[in-house]
């Protein structure tokens, strides 16, 4: 963005030069190198570079042709911009955080960087004032070099402290940003710079971001100090900096981003498929007319050689571009993140394969599925030793390589942990509806019958087969539907219309049977939740306009294993609208575009950026890596979920026919739902028509401590009248998040409005739940609910067996043996717990709801709003601590009872690993 030309260090060559001879004879060839590509930057950066100049850099031009040319400049003497006399002597100290594990090279790469800056010759810092100089019609400013021969560990031997010497007028105003230039051949972390000696001291710039080399970029990079300014309220020597870093961000949406870029643009999903590679590998473009979709992250990747709409695929290992500072930090890189995902990909499932392959079959038994937590599996793939030291595993997969083996152990799953038996049982199957992984999606019933909303002309008769005289039979005390349906005690767990248009592509594949479920539970009034009819539904036939059946629990040997097998269809279609529609859809991929808005609209200096920042990290990273391994054509979602090669069109018709900004915030799902009504003597405006049911009443706690923290913190910033409107960043970002980031639902009338604090405050609510206490409740509940593949099979090999069917004999003859080969094969169950323990984990840097990392502590210097946030994570621990006494409470059957496991996906903390609870600030996994 700005050019900074060190035209005063020239002097310093011969120096530099006899020093670099002795470095020679230590370093050898490795060094020579380093020191040609080192001097290459010198001789850019002396000369100038090709960046724009603008108004700061222009007076540090002029001042450097009026400083007398004859007087030899001391190497650490400041530049400045007005009179020397009577000025402050300031420093700045610099925090640098160096890799945790390096390799050789890297070290003595390292020697020669604390040489260069040692001589000042390293990085370059320009502190900037509030004021402008009515001089030079510019902000202030004054410009030194890093310096420090042997820099100071802080911190542990990671983190490096140098400094940089000034001298300041005494007219220079207050600070208000620096300007870094790296002038060394590669990037490094910035933590923050801390600027001590003037009158409010310190003064605070956190930075937390990838320097580039001016190599690669050679505009400087702009760090704005920890205080909050709305536009209007930017002071005049920082308006053009806040306008040019936000243009930098932007890009002009041309071109290939480069590893190093810190540019954030927008995409449609056109790198799912891999046409180059196989015919069977092309995927349609989500993000089109008849296939909407919210935006990616752009990469500029060039099209596919097959076809001009997709984009060429970047395969593992290689990474996807996202923004620089978007990449996972070492520490989870090192204990999941894109070592331990792409080592699971690469590694792991080919060693499962290669083990499991030949033999790629069912399930013969229960005790086969057992083994898998007793005594494992062994890999006897012939690169085992390599690939188990490539794996980052978990607790939860222990690895022993032994005698040319490789044992992978799964620990048993909660949901079978004290209770070996309670999948089978018709109340644990409601019970994980309303606290299992997926407890957003089912519905009071509020009309009978059910009705498809279908094209009747397509799909046959729209009404369900599920009659009011079966219903009744199953009700008590001779009690009437429309009673049932007035007291609200009729719930419907409905998957007919999202399915429904799919099943034929869907079955027509090898190895997948799905049906369109719908499934009737009855709330009874000693608060137990059962099923009581399911309807299975495949498209209709020239031979018949309607093909449903309802099945009911029954009391004979026959009817019960069908049963167990139509509520294993509903699992495994519960499964996949969880992993497609609820948890990639809902909260992975529409996050996306608030996040990249945020970055391009607003600085960050804005309140709303600081106040979303903790909630956008990880994001793009993980989003980029299950594009690259888990969502694409031929992934592991399609290979091992009910969807297919269909799965991300599945998605795709979710978000058209359901997905809505303002029901994404929770009060509004609920009501939506029929889970909850208006009640205004409520603390959420809503009361719960099931007061049991953990996910809504430990998620109302959540969104609470959300709301009125965003509240208060929205109040603070934007008191006066007309000042959410008067906000231009902020309209804008609105703007962006609709028309670009959703740009096929941009016209839709739900869309809240901007104009006062109170639709602000409801929109950053709804941001913060999604990121955090919606993601949480959905993601790591995957292996302890998921783990055991009878309780919830991903997808189904075989549909249930009727009177006359070649399988039905053999169905009665072995129905164990029938019913588990209909679940997904010991391949397919294998993988997708390993991957599901992946996706579970938290990593150990979490940064959870309501804490603060240490490196983010100087995060802004508002001593109100660091009064509310700490008024906030208060509130989280008060609700940690009722959220442990509701699951102590007997009279929660869903939360508490002989082998029920409690209900803490809501709870705000948790330790590393997978420990099925923890709210973290972001979708971090």
């Amino acid at each position: 963005m700005f050019t900074v030309s060190p035209s005063n260090h020239l002097y310093l060559q011969k120096d530099l030069v006899s020093s670099r001879r002795g470095f020679f004879a230590v370093s050898g060839a490795r060094s020579k190198f380093c020191v040609r590509k080192a001097r290459d930057s010198r001789c850019r950066s002396l000369f100038g570079g090709n960046g724009s100049v603008g108004p700061v850099i222009s007076s540090l031009k002029k001042t450097v042709e009026a400083a007398s040319p004859s007087k030899k400049r001391d190497g650490n003497e400041s530049k400045i911009s007005s009179s020397l006399s009577g000025g402050i002597e300031v420093r700045a100290m610099i925090k640098i955080r160096k890799k945790m594990k390096e390799k050789l090279t890297e070290k003595i790469d390292d020697q020669w960087e604390y040489f260069i800056n040692g001589i000042g010759q390293g990085i370059l810092i320009r502190l900037i004032s509030e004021e402008i100089d009515p001089e030079t019609n510019s902000a202030r400013s004054i410009e030194s070099s890093v310096k420090g021969w042997l820099p100071k560990p802080v911190n542990g031997v990671h983190v490096l402290d140098y400094a940089a010497n000034f001298t300041v007028p005494r007219d220079f105003g207050s600070l208000g940003a620096v300007l870094i230039t790296n002038l060394h051949a590669k990037e490094f972390y910035l933590m923050e710079v801390v600027v001590h000696g003037l009158d409010v001291d310190p003064v605070y710039f956190p930075a937390n971001t990838w320097i580039h080399s001016r190599n690669d970029n050679s505009d400087s990079r702009i760090i704005f100090k920890n205080h909050a300014y709305l536009p209007s309220q930017t002071p005049p020597g920082l308006r053009d900096l806040r306008s040019k870093d936000l243009s930098s961000i932007r890009g002009n949406g041309r071109g290939e981003r480069k590893p190093y870029d810190r540019i954030y643009d927008y995409d449609v999903y056109n790198d799912l498929g891999n046409p180059d590679k196989s015919k069977d590998l092309a995927r349609p473009v989500l993000g089109v007319e008849n296939r909407p979709y919210p935006r990616r992250c752009r990469t500029g990747r060039p099209p596919s050689s097959s076809d001009p709409l997709t984009e060429k695929r970047i395969e593992k290992p290689h990474p996807v571009y996202v923004p620089r500072d978007e990449t996972f930090e070492e520490i989870k890189q090192n204990t999941f993140s894109a070592g331990r995902l792409k080592a699971l990909v690469h590694n792991l499932v080919p060693s499962i394969a290669a083990t499991l392959s030949k033999s790629d079959i069912s399930f013969k038994c229960f005790s086969e599925i057992d083994k898998l937590y007793i005594d494992g599996v062994v890999l006897n793939d012939e690169n085992h030793q390599e690939n188990s030291q490539k794996l980052f595993l978990s607790n939860i997969m222990k690895q022993v390589v032994n005698a040319g083996q490789t044992l992978l152990k799964y620990e048993i799953p909660a949901v079978i942990k004290s209770d070996r038996f309670s999948w089978l049982r018709d109340n644990e199957f409601a019970r994980q509806t309303l606290a299992g992984v997926n407890p957003v999606n089912i519905e009071c019933l509020r009309e009978f019958p059910i009705r498809s909303k279908l094209d009747p002309n397509v799909y046959g008769p729209p009404e369900s087969a599920i009659t009011k005289e079966l219903i009744e039979k199953e009700l008590y005390n001779g009690m009437s539907l429309e009673q049932a349906i007035e007291e609200k005690r009729l719930f419907v767990l409905d998957y007919h219309d999202i399915l429904l248009p799919f099943i034929k592509k869907i079955n027509a594949l090898p190895g997948r049977k799905v049906y369109a479920s719908r499934t009737v539970f009855f709330y009874s009034q000693t608060g137990i939740l059962r099923p009581i009819a399911i309807e299975l539904t495949l498209p209709p036939t020239p031979y018949s306009k309607t093909n449903k059946h309802v099945y009911t629990h029954g009391h004979d040997a026959t009817t019960h294993w069908i049963w167990k097998l139509a509520k294993a269809h509903v699992c495994s279609v519960d499964a996949g609208i969880h992993q497609l529609v609820n948890h990639w859809l809902r909260t992975h991929a529409s996050m996306e575009p608030y996040i990249i808005a945020t970055h391009r609209q607003l600085s960050s200096m804005h309140p709303i950026y600081k106040l979303l920042h903790p909630h956008m990290r990880y994001t793009l990273e993980i989003n980029a890596l299950a594009r690259q391994n888990l969502i694409n054509g031929g992934g592991i979602i399609e290979a091992s979920f009910l969807g297919g090669k269909y799965s991300m069109e599945l998605s795709s018709a979710a978000y058209k026919n359901m997905w809505r900004f303002d029901m994404e915030a929770l009060p509004a799902d609920l009501i939506r739902r029929g889970m909850a009504v208006e009640d205004p003597a409520m603390p959420n405006g809503v009361r719960l028509v099931i007061e049991d049911y953990p996910y809504a009443a430990d998620g109302l706690l959540v969104w609470s401590a959300i709301k009125e923290w965003v509240e208060s913190y929205v109040e603070h910033f934007y008191s006066e009248p007309n000042s959410v409107t008067n906000d231009v960043e902020l309209q804008a970002w609105w703007s962006e998040i609709k028309n670009k980031g959703h740009p096929e639902k941009r016209n839709e009338p739900w869309w809240p409005k901007l104009s006062t604090k109170e639709d602000l405050s409801g929109i950053l609510t709804t941001m913060i739940w999604v990121a955090s206490g919606q993601h949480a409740a959905i993601n790591f509940g995957q292996y302890p609910f998921g783990s055991y593949v009878p309780n919830r099979p991903t997808l189904m090999r075989r549909l249930i067996p009727q009177e006359g069917d070649p399988d039905y004999e053999n169905f009665i003859a072995n129905p164990q043996r029938s019913f588990l080969s209909s679940l997904p094969t010991k391949l397919q169950a294998t993988k997708v717990m390993a991957v599901q323990d992946t996706l579970s984990t938290h990593s150990p840097d979490e940064e959870y709801l309501g804490q603060v990392n240490q490196i983010h502590s100087h995060w802004i210097d508002d001593k109100r709003v660091l009064g509310l946030f700490t008024k906030f994570s208060s509130r989280l621990e008060e609700i940690e601590e009722i959220i442990n006494s509701r699951n102590k409470d007997a009279r929660l059957k869903n939360r508490s009872g002989a082998g029920v496991p409690p209900y803490e996906l809501l709870l705000p903390t948790s330790g590393p690993g997978v420990t099925g609870r923890g709210i973290p600030n972001s979708i971090s996994i």
